[in-house]
């Protein structure tokens, strides 16, 4: 049997995995001499043993009770006592934050009896029976299962009833006959009393804790932020203090830097006369938490001190939750505070001004992910009319949709291809999935620190809080503003999270500040200068060069803007497209070897001057050009739309046009019942006589040009879809023919090392015979993707891979992040024979994952030289390939 239960005392933040992040910050904070009510921590151990048996682990209650006496003695009251009763709260507490995704269950202990003795000892009826109907309310939801909504709607009821808009403004008769309500939708719904028990609230709202960590919500927090699911939650159980005890106390959130700006100072939310939840669930508007310094100078004074005292401890931004009861400040949680990516740069480099912390770490805290939303565009603020309405910006960034006014229909209609805003009085755990499927979340309740605010700021979604002007209902499913503009669902609205504006209509769109840095060189703010002082150190300790994907000059040109160090995929048949699929048509229709040559003539120029104009953006850098790789019936229209002009005129008792006729043969006679595993890559350039020719010769040409204009130009052939050695060792044969034809008529030394793309399960397979006829490997893995897991990623995208992630086949999408078990392991294979064969084999990737964060970690775990990836990728694989030396193997958490 193990150990399940630790005290506050026995704790600290290195022990994250056993205690959850609220229990080793409480641990932590209880060490440093903060002011921390008394408590324990039950593990994520004991959750562990719980979900896998259904049953209690052995000795945890004994335990629990053992610790609770400790609590009891500290405190000088015992739970359920009927005098003067100590009361308990229980929260869950993860090993990453996971904000409002499971329970919470404050007031453990209150009963019948005891609210009587609180009411007594408090000198505050009202308070005593605020504190259980708060607790009757939850425990309901939360451990009993009855629906949330039967207990607000009976609230709604009585305030109506009694003409007030607030809670605070009910009296204490009013409580007593709510909680008697509450009490009787309970039996109604259950067939049982709420246990007057504190012994037995105490130890269900435990197991609550633990079944909620396979809540539907916490589930799907989980999916989207990446968190495994065997890690579990520990709870948190902690001597209550009451900030509704009287407009002497109230509850708070603060941080110690602003999280949507990075700016330093105090920032948070503080209300009067309430408990903690009242802050984060917005369904009072608090006040700023500067406002704090006039209504209690002291606490304010207190806290202050002990926020930078936590900020110097953690290195870091630190969220903070405190009550203050009856002028007594109390500290109940502080963690690592989410940030919006501005925040993040910012905050990464003011810490590393400070003396706080080194470069590296500072690389460390941010990602590319967060980079790429530096580069989000943003409002035209110069196009805009009067705002709608302004409230609190939440979480920074540009986003225009259709308001929506509840969860499920934000979903619906983002899984049909719409842009959505969800538009709420204040969002709950509840509206997780219409906060993912949403560009924005606007409520008209709530600050900063509010669950849309928070969970936004986490997600990455745009986000305005406590538009109070905004008159929100839900059920009619619109918005009126103080004019008098009704605002209907569907209506498109435009919602700026950096200004906290919101506008009617679609406001167009100006790229960003970071992006003018790019393309200039501008340093418009900190901001942005925090973003480039992040990539310069991550170019300085990167081990990975960061190539593009690049088929035009000015794609080429751009990649270099933006820190390209090469082109690792040029595609030649994006060449072949436009004005020039009449000459493609040619060469397919053919009826002779002249005919052919006459086609492939006229193309040969076409071809050489792109790459002229590549390798010119390119100069001095590594242009990698595959071979044309897809079937050549995809140059040709399309077979059903011949068919029908075909048959159309054959109807209409005329000849076909001899074309359509003469392409519909060709077509037909091409027809592949799978042509991503037909005619195509380097059976095309064995089989179809002169295409690679025309290709390799339109590459030395360029070559040649370019040497004669005073250029350095560093071409590199590809050789697509290689299975087998000989494949390549004849279509190299080819290639090098031509070369050294070229060279002989021009005089021009012309170096083009060939080599071949990895996207075959046989060719990783065979990596290392394929080795001894190949200058260069360069992983495809788009392809290697598909044949590794039997997918046709156009087909089985939007078939069937939502089901997937929700049943939890995977995690994410093998054609976003690379799957490192199955096409991972067939990378390491291919390189690791690969380079014995020959040791001094360039090894790079220039699939989609080139440019996903989290495989460009694998990539250098994995021992490539290069990763390549589309333009606008490029400063974030320069980013996360820094980020990946530092961190060795694996991405650094961030959370």
């Amino acid at each position: 049997m193990g150990r399940y239960v630790y005290d506050f005392a026995e704790g600290g933040r290195d022990m994250a995995d056993l205690l959850g992040g609220k229990g080793a910050n409480l641990a932590e904070m209880t060490r440093l001499g903060l002011p921390v009510p008394p408590g324990f921590i039950v593990t994520t151990e004991a959750c562990r043993a719980f979900l896998a048996t259904g049953d209690e682990p052995e000795g945890m209650t004994e335990e629990i009770s053992r610790h609770l006496t400790a609590v009891e003695r500290a405190a000088g009251r015992s739970l359920g006592q009927r005098d003067d009763p100590l009361l308990l709260s229980v929260r869950s507490g993860a090993r990453f934050s996971m904000p409002g995704m499971m329970e919470t269950v404050l007031d453990i202990g209150l009963n019948d009896e005891s609210v009587q003795g609180l009411a007594k000892s408090s000198g505050n009826e009202r308070f005593a029976w605020d504190s259980y109907r708060r607790l009757v309310q939850m425990f309901g939801s939360t451990v009993l299962g009855v629906d949330a909504a039967l207990f607000e709607g009976a609230l709604t009821l009585l305030k109506e009833a009694r003409e007030v808009r607030d809670d605070v403004q009910l009296d204490a008769g009013d409580l007593a006959w709510l909680v008697e309500t509450y009490k009787s939708l309970i039996r109604d719904e259950t067939g049982e009393d709420f246990p007057q028990s504190p012994a037995e609230q105490l130890r269900l709202a435990v197991l609550a804790v633990f079944r909620s960590w396979n809540g539907e919500r916490a589930r799907l927090y989980r999916r989207r932020e990446h968190i495994p699911d065997d890690l579990g939650t520990a709870v948190t159980v902690q001597r209550m203090v009451f900030g509704n005890l009287g407009n002497d106390s109230g509850s708070g959130v603060a941080f110690t830097r602003d999280p949507a700006t990075g700016r330093p100072g105090l920032y948070g939310d503080y209300l009067s006369n309430a408990q903690g939840e009242d802050v984060v669930a917005g369904i009072r508007n608090t006040v700023p938490l500067t406002a704090l310094e006039r209504l209690d100078p002291d606490a304010y004074r207190r806290l202050r001190d002990h926020m930078g005292t936590l900020e110097r401890h953690y290195r870091d931004l630190c969220d903070i939750e405190f009550t203050i009861e009856r002028g007594r400040l109390w500290m109940l949680q502080t963690r690592v505070g989410k940030r919006t990516a501005e925040a993040a740069f910012a905050i990464a480099a003011e810490l590393v001004e400070e003396g706080l912390i080194t470069a590296d770490e500072a690389l460390a805290r941010v990602s590319g992910d967060g980079l790429a939303r530096l580069m989000f565009p943003r409002f035209d603020t110069t196009a805009t009319g009067d705002a709608l309405a302004h409230g609190l910006p939440a979480s920074p960034g540009a986003a225009v949709g259709a308001a929506v006014f509840d969860s499920a229909e934000a979903a619906r209609r983002a899984a049909a291809g719409e842009k959505v805003v969800l538009v709420r009085q204040e969002t709950t755990p509840d509206d997780l999935p219409g906060m993912l499927a949403a560009e924005a979340v606007l409520t008209s309740r709530g600050g900063r620190t509010s669950h849309a605010a928070v969970v936004a700021r986490g997600l990455g979604k745009v986000c305005v809080c406590g538009a109070e002007d905004l008159t929100v209902n839900t059920d009619a499913r619109r918005f009126t503003t103080p004019d008098g503009t009704v605002v209907e669902e569907g209506t498109v609205v435009s919602v700026d999270g950096s200004t906290g504006a919101v506008y009617l209509g679609g406001v167009p769109l100006v790229a960003s500040a970071f992006m003018r840095h790019l393309e200039t060189g501008e340093q418009a703010d900190a901001i942005v200068a925090a973003g480039a002082r992040a990539l310069r150190h991550a170019d300085s300790v990167r081990r990975l060069e960061v190539r593009a994907n690049a088929d035009t000059p000015e794609d080429a040109a751009r990649a270099r803007r933006f820190g390209a160090q090469g082109i690792g995929l040029c595609r030649t048949e994006h060449m072949f497209l436009g004005e020039r699929r009449a000459l493609v048509e040619a060469m397919i229709l053919a009826r002779s070897d002249a005919e052919r040559e006459r086609a492939l003539g006229e193309l040969l120029p076409l071809q050489r001057r792109d790459f002229v104009g590549i390798l010119e953006a390119m100069d001095g850098l590594p242009v990698t050009i595959r071979l044309l790789d897809p079937p050549l019936h995809e140059f040709l229209p399309d077979r059903t739309e011949l068919a029908v002009r075909v048959a159309t005129a054959e109807a209409r008792g005329e000849l076909p046009a001899a074309h359509d006729t003469e392409l519909l043969e060709a077509v037909n006679r091409m027809h592949e019942e799978n042509p991503m595993l037909g005619l195509r890559g380097v059976r095309l350039e064995l089989v179809v006589p002169g295409l690679v020719a025309m290709q390799v010769r339109a590459i030395a040409e360029a070559v040649v040009e370019r040497v004669r204009a005073g250029g350095t130009p560093h071409a590199e052939i590809m050789v697509p879809l290689v299975g087998a050695v000989e494949e390549l060792r004849l279509a190299r044969a080819e290639v090098e023919q031509v070369l050294a034809r070229v060279e002989e008529e021009t005089g021009v030394a012309v170096r083009c090392p060939v080599g071949t793309m990895i996207e075959l399960p046989r060719a990783a397979l065979t990596a290392g015979r394929i080795a001894e006829e190949a200058q260069f490997f360069s992983f495809g893995t788009n392809d290697l993707t598909q044949t590794v897991w039997g997918f046709s990623r156009d087909d089985v995208e939007a078939a069937f891979f939502s089901a997937y992630l929700d049943k939890g086949v995977f995690t994410t999408s093998p054609f976003e992040t690379i799957d490192r078990d199955g096409v991972g392991r067939l990378v390491r294979i291919a390189v690791d024979e690969g380079r014995a064969a020959c040791p001094d084999l360039t090894i790079g990737v220039c699939g989609e994952h080139g440019g996903d964060p989290e495989s460009v970690h694998f990539f250098h775990a994995a021992g490539l030289d290069y990763v390549s990836c589309s333009p606008f990728r490029v400063p974030v694989a320069r980013l996360e390939a820094g980020r990946a030396a530092l961190s060795g193997t694996d991405v650094s958490d961030s959370r």
